[in-house]
């Protein structure tokens, strides 16, 4: 159990009184949280003598467990977590491909450099690597030493990434901080030089790691929006979707980086995980043409990686206009890199117009999506009402089309169909 902090921020308070004897067994005796009982169950613990420190502590760390099930699974239920490390802590199913880079690379140790809440450093451990997790807040060096304990080969310290020797281990995971403090609170920042340690930090680090000029085996996790120029050409950038959100860029260096690839997307459905890749010479993106028989809409992780080039040869696809993400053919081949709709219709934009349209097919169920204009979704429901026309389901996806604003009448792929981009 590490020693009770001399800290008295919110995060701290969420976790002091926990580390102090008998803490931790209290909260483990805790029935599954619930909102509705946490009044009543924090009085009935305050009555049974503990102080009210620790009751408002152990209550926190239930919730918060709780919340982080979805993250960590039933691994939540003996964890500890602050309200920030949770929100910002790798689900542990991406952790565990994180982890897997380093195990196919042939790496024993690793350093997790900035472990948080040490999310990362438990599936490296989990894995069998031996692993060295270090973060400079005492407050998250508590948690991890806490969440680490099931592993034997996994120890916890206070460091800085500037004072790190990159030699003490074989490989080097970091997941830089991507938040700027200001009078006003927080905002998320997207330039990788303003991250807490900045890029030229992560990058001095895996030019020392390595051996003759050559980067060394380093991951560092940095936020989807990164702009692959501000990385290095020859590392690889992965992107990834979980279940259709786009939740990261990771930067893959040395031998962790995969041969001959410089960009790549990595989607996870409920089917698995699925790679889409792009070499150093890239792949120009296809020239626009007329709408076809099918909509294909990328997950935005192959938007990212600038894979649109390499996803439209894979579906014998083309765009509709150069600057939108939307692909379209006369084929219906199934993909787990985009969602794919059946064209019944298409339309100029205008609202009578549609307005009659759904009328006419009683079209009152309605997905809107939008790419390359301005209308908002939720506006144009609250415009068109489509619940008095009927029972019957469409998707309108409005976009241009050579260069005029217009409405695709659409239905989603439901049943797999044959093919599929690899």
């Amino acid at each position: 159990m590490p020693a009770p902090l001399r800290d008295d921020t919110a995060a701290a308070r969420a976790v002091e009184p926990v580390l102090h004897p008998g803490g931790l067994a209290l909260l483990d005796s805790l029935p599954p949280y619930s909102e509705a009982d946490a009044l009543r169950r924090g009085a009935s613990l305050r009555e049974a003598g503990h102080s009210p420190e620790l009751v408002s502590a152990v209550l926190t760390q239930s919730r918060l467990r709780a919340r982080a099930r979805d993250k960590f699974g039933e691994f939540a239920d003996s964890m500890l977590f602050t309200p920030d490390g949770l929100e910002q802590a790798t689900r542990l199913p991406v952790a565990a491909l994180h982890a897997q880079r380093f195990r196919r690379a042939g790496l024993s140790s690793v350093t997790d450099l900035g472990c948080g809440i040490g999310g990362d450093a438990m599936a490296l451990a989990g894995l069998g690597l031996d692993v060295q997790a270090v973060d400079r807040d005492p407050v998250a060096v508590a948690v991890a030493i806490v969440n680490l304990r099931p592993f034997p080969g996994a120890e916890v310290r206070l460091g800085s990434a500037e004072d790190h020797d990159p030699r003490s281990t074989e490989g080097l995971w970091m997941d830089p901080a991507r938040r700027a403090s200001s009078r006003s609170g927080s905002r998320r920042v997207h330039d990788p030089q303003e991250y807490a340690p900045p890029l030229s930090t992560v990058l001095d680090l895996a030019r020392r790691l390595g051996t003759d000029g050559a980067p060394g085996p380093l991951g560092a996790k940095l936020g989807p929006a990164v702009d692959r120029e501000l990385l290095p050409a020859e590392a690889e950038v992965q992107w990834l979707s979980w279940h259709g959100k786009v939740l990261e860029a990771v930067l893959w260096c040395g031998p962790l980086a995969t041969d001959g690839v410089s960009s790549s997307a990595l989607v996870v459905d409920r089917d698995g995980d699925h790679r889409l890749t792009r070499g150093h010479e890239g792949r120009a993106d296809p020239e626009p043409g007329p709408l076809g028989e099918h909509l294909y809409e990328p997950d935005g992780a192959v938007i990212r990686a600038g894979l649109i080039g390499r996803l439209a040869a894979d579906l014998a696809a083309h765009t509709l206009d150069p600057t939108i993400a939307y692909l379209t053919s006369d084929l219906r081949v199934g993909t787990p890199f985009a969602r794919g709709y059946a064209v019944r219709d298409v339309m100029p934009f205008g609202i009578k117009r549609l307005t009659s349209y759904l009328r006419e097919h009683r079209l009152g169920v309605l997905e809107i999506k939008k790419r390359g204009t301005a209308v908002e979704p939720e506006e144009l429901r609250r415009r068109l009402r489509p619940r008095r026309f009927g029972e019957e389901s469409a998707t309108l996806i409005l976009t241009r089309i050579d260069g005029e604003q217009s409405v695709i009448i659409a239905s989603p792929h439901r049943s797999p169909a044959v093919g599929g981009a690899g």
